[in-house]
C-alpha cells in the first residue's frame, strides 16, 4: 500500500467507540431538545434554562438510556429484577435497590466492597436512600472457595450476623483464597467465632450444606439476567425498572445513576 493509501485510510478510519460516542451525544442533545421543547415554545423570550434543569434533564435522558440496554417482556414495562429473599445492607424500605451478583473469591467483588461500597454506605444507605442485596453468583470453575465462602455468609445471615461475615470474607480474602477448601472451612469456622456466632449451630450448618440450593437458584437468577461475572450490579426498583452495572465500578458510576433515579 503507497503512502498515499495509507494516509488517506487513517484519515477516514473512525474508532468504533467514538462513533458511539458521537452517536450517544447525538441522541442526548436531540432528546434534551425535544424535552424543553415546550418550554421553549411558551416562554422563548422570558425564561432561560438553568444549568441545573439542564444537568437534570440530562441524567434522566441517561438513566433511560441505560434502562433501555436490559432487555424487556413487553416494551413498555420496566424491567424487574428479582430480590428473593437474600440478605439486605441497610434499610429494607429504601426506596432504590441496588441487586448485586457477586463472588467472595473475586478480587474484583473485593475490590468493590473495600473501596467503593463505604462511599455509597455513607451517602445513600446510611441515610435510608438505598439498600444493597447480596445475591451469590460464586464461579467455581476459577474460584473453588467460592461455593462455601458463599454457605458460610448465608449461615451467618441465619444468626442476623450477615454484614459482618460479609465485611470479614472480603478483608481476608487473601488469607483464605488459595487454602484448600477444607483449610478454607476451618478459617470460616474461626470467623464465626470472631463475630460470636453461635459456633455449632454455624459448623453444622457450614457443613451440612443447608444453603446449597438457595445458592443455586441465584446463579440460576443470575444467568437468566445476563450476567456472565462478578461483581454485576442492577440499580433501580420495579416501578422505574433496573439499570445494570458490570464489574468493580467506580463510585461515580453508581452516583450518577442513583441521583436521576431519586430525582426521577
Amino acid at each position: 500500500m503507497s503512502s498515499g493509501e495509507l494516509e488517506n485510510k487513517e484519515n477516514i478510519t473512525v474508532k468504533k467507540s467514538t462513533f458511539n460516542g458521537l452517536i450517544i451525544g447525538l441522541i442526548i442533545i436531540v432528546g434534551v431538545a425535544a424535552f424543553f421543547a415546550g418550554s421553549y415554545t411558551s416562554s422563548l423570550n422570558s425564561n432561560q434554562i438553568t444549568a441545573e434543569e439542564l444537568d437534570k434533564a440530562l441524567s434522566k435522558l441517561e438513566l433511560k438510556l441505560l434502562q433501555n440496554q436490559l432487555p424487556t417482556k413487553q416494551a413498555a414495562a420496566p424491567v424487574k429484577i428479582s430480590e428473593d429473599n437474600d440478605p439486605i445492607i441497610g434499610n429494607p424500605d429504601a426506596p432504590i435497590s441496588i441487586i448485586e451478583f457477586s463472588d467472595f473469591q473475586c478480587p474484583f467483588c473485593a475490590r468493590f466492597h473495600t473501596q467503593t461500597l463505604p462511599l455509597i454506605l455513607d451517602e445513600y444507605i446510611e441515610q435510608g436512600k438505598v439498600k444493597l442485596i447480596f445475591r451469590d453468583f460464586p464461579i467455581q470453575s476459577i474460584h473453588p472457595n467460592a461455593l462455601p465462602a458463599s454457605v458460610a455468609a448465608e449461615c451467618a445471615n441465619d444468626q442476623n450476623k450477615f454484614r459482618e461475615m460479609h465485611d470479614m470474607l472480603f478483608e481476608k480474602q487473601n488469607e483464605w483464597n488459595k487454602v484448600d477448601t477444607a483449610e478454607g472451612l476451618s478459617l470460616f469456622s474461626q470467623y464465626a467465632s470472631n463475630i460470636e456466632l453461635d459456633q455449632e449451630i454455624f459448623d453444622s450448618c457450614l457443613t451440612s450444606g443447608k444453603h446449597i440450593e438457595e445458592i443455586k437458584k441465584d446463579l440460576d437468577d443470575g444467568r437468566n439476567y445476563g450476567v456472565t461475572g462478578t461483581p454485576g450490579f442492577f440499580i433501580g426498583n420495579d416501578q422505574i425498572g433496573f439499570v445494570e452495572l458490570k464489574g468493580a465500578q467506580p463510585f461515580e458510576s453508581f452516583k450518577k445513576i442513583i441521583d436521576a433515579q431519586l430525582d426521577a
